[in-house]
């Protein structure tokens, strides 16, 4: 054979094909482990009847229960960690097709400050009240994500740049899961004594109630039209995870090159899965994907995050989040009571702010 002649096709072919089958192998048990603690929280929801009950965050639970009752096997791990990772952040990407620029002008210029207003103060008063209280930075930020955005979904896409550990993204998922489910129950007893219209209540929950779900819940049992304005205002927030976590991203790498440490960054310092996130965005805003096509990816992008939440669970020991003591659970509670006090101050003073 000449030195010149191309290896044959056929066996690279053959190469890349084995290498193929060997890499999903090896994450198929931790990928089918996630995934069926996944079918047991949708199953559960089903049974208990609750539709405001998250499948994202029962499945951490579960995952939780599974590691420290039973003990994720070993071969599972390699898929768990994919799971945890590469699968979150491509449902992170598609949650951008749920999302519009147009929602922004529904909720209008005053409805917006409120929300940003709100979601600034809280990430920051989160983060210095939790430096007080000696709380760990990337707990307090995950803690202040979570309660200022939406919910878990903004933990995970947070821990990225922070990368606290895994028991810290459980603590933060529970504790707005916690906060957020109190204020889905709470805020439709308060209403009627806040003297808030439909359109004021419904802004109020979504402004400062954590998790979609949790929004659409609260916000309806004040009618059709706070439930609808509700859940607008809460996609708003979300729209405002990519800013904060890109931000997040160019502060760490600043901190890590100021440092003499930018040699030793794992990751890019930009999660660039953000970038496609916005992404989505405008292609769901200038109408390029037929409303069928995201009517059908909105429950599969739940699932996917559901499964990388799963697989956190199974990587958190709860051992250590009972080690955290009750600093981290004081500074939830102060973020909770933050967002619901200042959205309800800016709601009841909007007229005289904005006009």
């Amino acid at each position: 054979m000449s030195l010149n002649s191309p290896i044959p096709a056929p066996a690279a072919a053959g190469r890349t094909s084995f290498l193929s089958r060997l890499q999903v192998t090896h994450l198929a048990p931790g990928l089918a482990l996630s995934a069926g603690l996944v079918a047991i929280a949708y199953l559960l929801r089903t049974v208990l009847n609750v539709p405001a009950l998250s499948p994202l965050v029962v499945a951490i639970f579960l995952g939780m229960a599974f590691h420290n009752f039973i003990g994720t096997p070993k071969r599972a791990v390699p898929g768990v960690k994919f799971a945890m990772r590469r699968v979150l952040r491509g449902a992170i990407v598609l949650l951008g097709l749920q999302l519009t620029f147009t929602q922004v002008r529904t909720v209008g210029l005053d409805g917006m400050a409120i929300v940003i207003i709100t979601l600034v103060s809280t990430f920051f008063v989160t983060r210095w009240l939790g430096r007080r209280i000696g709380v760990e930075a990337g707990l307090s930020e995950l803690i202040a994500a979570g309660t200022s955005i939406c919910g878990a979904s903004a933990v995970i896409a947070t821990n990225t740049v922070t990368r606290a550990s895994d028991e810290d993204v459980a603590y933060a998922v529970a504790c707005v899961t916690v906060f957020g489910s109190l204020s889905m129950f709470l805020y439709p007893v308060l209403a009627p004594l806040t003297g808030f219209d439909a359109h004021a209540y419904g802004l109020w929950a979504g402004a400062s109630i954590h998790e979609i779900a949790q929004v659409v819940a609260a916000a309806f049992q004040g009618g059709q039209s706070a439930g609808e304005f509700g859940t607008i205002a809460k996609l708003n927030r979300v729209i405002l995870l990519a800013p904060l976590v890109l931000a997040l991203g160019f502060a760490a790498a600043r901190k890590a090159r100021a440092s003499g440490h930018g040699g030793k960054v794992e990751a890019p310092p930009v999660p660039w899965f953000i970038l496609g996130f916005l992404a989505m965005i405008v292609v769901n805003s200038f109408g390029l994907v037929p409303a069928s096509v995201t009517s059908t990816v909105a429950p599969i992008t739940t699932m996917l995050l559901a499964v990388a939440l799963a697989a956190m669970g199974l990587e958190t020991d709860v051992r250590k989040l009972k080690a955290r003591g009750w600093r981290p659970l004081a500074l939830g509670t102060a973020s909770w009571l933050f967002i619901s006090a200042l959205s309800f101050g800016l709601i009841w003073l909007s007229p005289r702010l904005f006009g």
